[in-house]
């Protein structure tokens, strides 16, 4: 089923690129220089692409540590993973970011026997805690065992299973034996890209392409958009991306400065930021004032018997601008999209609060959040703001 939805995508975005008049060429590309792709297509010909532009949109690639760097069907990366052809019954997941969360909450909603071990302190790292501890309260019903600070020191596949030494403080000694490893500790860009160095295009410590505010590399002619360009590594990030580029090709005046990039952990309870986070505003003293909505006080969540969430606004305590919007529950992802509108809109506590919501949605909670900041809640006591 998941095939079939890729390729009902792909198609339709083919068949808009024919209505569109864009030739498409599918083989791999080397830069001869500045204005010149030669591909070597899959047929075995190769064609010579002249052009004014290069936007250069490669994407990026799992991460393998060297030591994890092993030959086997039984240990996966983000991209494997999806190609399983049966539920394992033992998943390690090395990694308690995004994708192994995402990916881990997914095989245990299968039946898989899932063991999550992570290197630091604590689950999706740099997002708040808040958030994360609701999220991590519903993991610890669906996954087996989950290990902070703990690292893999050996790995070892064999035939029918992967052996696997743990070096954690919580975690039993000697080996452990699991049918599928899954590593998901992160990606790097793909700025290897043959010929790139006939070009003044110039990359970074980590790998990334250096862009300017419309994507323009050092080399005039050529832009770079997507994980290719930098953090955060996210579709929608490279969607935007993309059309400053192009604007910015057809002269228009553009430039990407936006105040709220939306990200969303699609694990079950999602959970969604943008904006300023309570993290990032410790870490830079900026003083906030947060207001937090327990959806236990929603009626809406309370009916799809799900009230583990929470709606959360950081605001500028003085003016009462939204600066950040956090969220955790179900149906999460779909409700920040308000969050990245109000930020970028530079609304306040009051305006969020004169939008009448819908009764009874989870959409109401940031209505609520709102006014919980006011001190005029229905549903949560809070003494109004002086």
């Amino acid at each position: 089923w998941k095939n079939e939805v890729v390729a009902k995508l792909t198609g339709g975005l083919a068949q808009l690129s024919k209505q569109r008049a864009v030739d498409y060429v599918q083989g791999r590309a080397r830069l001869v220089d500045a204005h010149t792709v030669s591909v070597a297509k899959v047929d075995g010909s190769t064609e010579t692409v002249e052009c004014d532009y290069i936007i250069l949109a490669t994407g990026s690639r799992p991460t393998r540590p060297p030591a994890m760097v092993v030959e086997s069907d039984r240990v996966l990366d983000s991209t494997s993973a999806l190609d399983l052809p049966r539920v394992p019954e033992k998943l390690l997941v090395v990694g308690g970011g995004y994708i192994g969360l995402e990916l881990g909450t997914v095989y245990a909603a299968f039946g898989a026997e899932v063991t999550v071990v992570e290197m630091t302190s604590g689950l999706l790292p740099g997002v708040d805690r808040d958030l994360v501890a609701v999220l991590g309260r519903r993991l610890g019903t669906l996954i087996k065992a989950i290990y902070l600070e703990t690292t893999v020191v050996g790995l070892e596949p064999g035939a029918k299973d992967v052996t696997v030494q743990l070096d954690g403080a919580n975690v039993e000694k000697g080996p452990q034996v699991f049918d599928t490893v899954l590593l998901a500790v992160g990606r790097r860009p793909n700025s290897d890209l043959p010929g790139l160095e006939r070009t003044r295009v110039e990359t970074d410590e980590r790998g990334f392409v250096k862009v300017d505010g419309q994507r323009r590399t050092a080399e005039p002619s050529v832009f770079a958009i997507g994980d290719l360009a930098g953090e955060p590594m996210l579709a929608h990030k490279a969607f935007h991306e993309a059309r400053v580029a192009i604007e910015a090709i057809a002269g228009d005046t553009a430039v990407f400065e936006p105040l709220a990039i939306p990200a969303v952990v699609f694990t079950d309870p999602e959970v969604a930021w943008c904006g300023l986070t309570e993290t990032e505003a410790a870490r830079g003293k900026i003083p906030v004032s947060v207001a937090r909505f327990p959806w236990a006080a929603s009626g809406r969540a309370l009916t799809l018997d799900r009230p583990e969430g929470m709606t959360k606004l950081v605001l500028d305590p003085d003016s009462e601008r939204v600066l950040g919007v956090g969220m955790v529950g179900r149906g999460a992802g779909e409700l920040i999209a308000e969050g990245v509108v109000a930020v970028e809109m530079g609304a306040t506590a009051s305006d969020i609060s004169l939008c009448i919501h819908p009764h009874p949605t989870l959409s109401e909670t940031v209505l609520e959040a709102a006014e919980v900041f006011l001190g005029k809640s229905t549903h949560v006591y809070r003494p109004k703001r002086n």
